[in-house]
């Protein structure tokens, strides 16, 4: 049997979606992808250190806290259109990525960066091209020393990602999409955002129809149990 370091492992093969599969998702907002997924698949308290929209597919790396030397790893092992996912812990005592290797990432042409932990050197994030997500910031540094491991599943955000999941972003957070539900979920992704972009339209145009608003919401109310009361609260109490 092949020896195996468990926890200092890198995978250097990943199976990605097609790109035209991938580039489907661009323009939906995350939201409307996390409905299609019934509201499962939204990472948590990390947010958009940039606010730049993001799409690609994951790398992942697992790092002990504060550690970042399978992350400057992964940068080589990346390729262009390919996020970085880092599972660091969800540590906010040290950073595990700053200016240079966002740059670094940004010149290899990685789609984003998104951190389970803290980035450091923020101004950065004013004149660099490339989405950072991230839980905070802090000025102190990482160490270097390993062990970690590179394209095995993770958890980041309060999600599983595998390697070569898609992953989408933008001021509202990030969405994780499966490579074997994305096609059915960009479709339908694709109908919830034409169906709201319309409603929209429709009340900015002064178009409501509050009739229909009522009584779907009231249907779905009395269906729970809710009671309607025709008397003031300091009525009802005597």
């Amino acid at each position: 049997m092949e020896k195996v370091n468990v926890g200092f492992r890198v995978y250097t093969n990943v199976r990605r979606a097609p790109k035209e599969l991938v580039e489907g998702f661009k323009g939906i907002p995350s939201s409307n992808i996390g409905d299609t997924m019934n509201r499962l698949y939204c990472m948590y308290d990390i947010r958009s250190m940039n606010n730049k929209a993001m799409l690609g597919t994951a790398i992942t790396i697992k790092a002990p806290m504060g550690d970042n030397v399978m992350l400057h790893r992964a940068l080589d092992l990346a390729e262009p259109g390919d996020v970085l996912v880092v599972d660091a812990g969800g540590t906010m005592n040290r950073s595990v990525v700053g200016e240079i290797m966002f740059t670094y990432a940004q010149t290899r042409g990685l789609a984003g960066i998104v951190i389970d932990g803290c980035i450091r050197d923020f101004e950065s994030m004013h004149t660099l091209d490339i989405p950072v997500f991230a839980k905070g910031v802090t000025p102190q540094g990482p160490f270097r020393f390993g062990p970690g491991e590179i394209n095995v599943p993770i958890a980041c955000g309060g999600q599983v990602v595998f390697p070569g999941d898609i992953i989408a972003g933008d001021p509202d957070g990030i969405v994780v999409i499966r490579r074997e539900d994305a096609k059915y979920v960009v479709e339908e992704a694709r109908k919830k955002q034409d169906s709201e972009t319309k409603k929209l339209e429709k009340y900015r145009a002064g178009e409501l129809d509050s009739k229909e608003h009522t009584e779907m919401f009231d249907a779905l109310l009395r269906k729970a149990g809710v009671t309607y009361i025709d008397r003031a609260f300091e009525e009802a109490e005597k």
